[in-house]
């Protein structure tokens, strides 16, 4: 055990981060790794407990909650109450977002945006499932925090991160001063520093998307799904696809070994599907500190409007040189399209051809 640190030991030695915070922080990010120790062992009992399987109940996006959604929901909404550092907790599971309205709470500084259980309809095959937060600072300074302290872009982050539930526990989290990832020792319960100052590869080789959904893709995505499969031996081509199906795990994997996870706009998903408040932006900002980058496929994810607590978006993220790639193709297949519709046009209005 000679030179482990641990997550609380690692957060009280860079509290000059937070020089604004006073420790509140630091105690939130705290109450964060308790609760997912919580949520970590109920995962690890799944299958000798009755908590695998539906709650027949609907989240607002009206999919269906397994019974591990609402008990992480539950922990994690708890300790953030317990812990009186923020004032309101915004859950994927949660149609509105909640109060913390404890004589302490009702003045603290911060807004907690919590995916409690990613990926959570892989639980019942027993594959890696994570833990999504993004922590704000509330915009407004008197009286009863407002949706205005919420619906903030993602560029005001102070900090998040995820946990991912796999062969090991691991919690990785930035505060815009790089990412470090912990590891939990179960003989000891504690997260321990085992991935200091992360940074994902500027190049990969593999790309984590679903296929499945290829013919509503758009054109700019099957371009370069084509380009990832054509054999290139100077860019390391074909690619290798690997898509797990949650999204913690699969940007994980590809942070440390680098390549892209696209979710994009689909036929029946125009917007996109993943939630900007509670997935895209804490990934996307992660990602940034790591070196890599994150657009909608066009523009930055960190930089879009927020007009909803379940906005939706499409996300392209991952290793810098891959995303680049995956936008330029997208962008050029916008800008053909334009030019074939504007050909169009002068077509038919006569400007250009068809005239005796």
């Amino acid at each position: 055990m000679q030179g482990v640190l641990t997550l609380g030991q690692f957060i009280i030695e860079n509290q000059s981060e937070f020089p604004y915070a006073k420790g509140e922080l630091s105690r939130l990010l705290r109450d964060i790794g308790i609760a997912s120790k919580i949520v970590n062992r109920e995962v690890n009992k799944a299958g000798l407990m009755d908590i695998l399987g539906e709650a027949g109940t609907m989240n607002i996006q009206g999919e269906s909650q397994k019974k591990l959604d609402v008990f992480a929901n539950e922990q994690f909404i708890s300790a953030l109450q317990s812990g009186g550092e923020c004032c309101i907790v915004a859950s994927e599971e949660n149609d509105e977002f909640v109060y913390i309205d404890g004589e302490v709470s009702k003045d603290a500084k911060y807004i907690v945006a919590i995916d409690p259980l990613d990926g959570s309809s892989n639980i019942d095959v027993n594959v890696a499932v994570g833990t999504i937060f993004s922590i704000y600072r509330r915009k407004s300074s008197t009286g009863r925090a407002t949706i205005d302290d919420v619906l903030q872009k993602g560029t005001e982050q102070v900090a998040a991160g995820y946990v991912i539930y796999g062969s090991s526990t691991m919690l990785v989290y930035t505060t815009g001063k790089g990412v470090n990832g912990f590891t939990l020792d179960p003989s000891i319960g504690e997260f321990c520093l085992s991935h200091p100052k992360m940074r994902i590869p500027k190049d990969g080789t593999i790309y984590s998307i679903n296929e499945g959904n290829y013919v509503h893709f758009p054109e700019g995505v099957k371009k370069y799904l084509k380009y990832c499969q054509v054999e290139d031996p100077t860019s390391s081509r074909p690619f290798t696809s690997r898509y797990i199906g949650s999204m913690v795990a699969d940007i994980h994997r590809n942070m440390i070994k680098g390549g892209i996870f696209i979710y994009p706009t689909t036929s029946s998903a125009p917007n996109g599907k993943l939630r900007l408040v509670y997935e895209c932006n804490p990934m996307a900002f992660i990602i940034e500190q790591a070196g890599g980058r994150a657009t909608d496929g066009f523009n930055r994810i960190l930089e879009k409007d927020v007009h909803s607590l379940h906005q939706r978006s499409a996300i392209f993220i991952g290793s810098e040189n891959m995303v680049h790639k995956a936008e330029s193709l997208m962008s050029q297949y916008t800008k053909d399209q334009s030019d074939e519709k504007l050909n169009e046009l002068l077509y038919k209005t006569g400007v250009i051809g068809g005239l005796d």
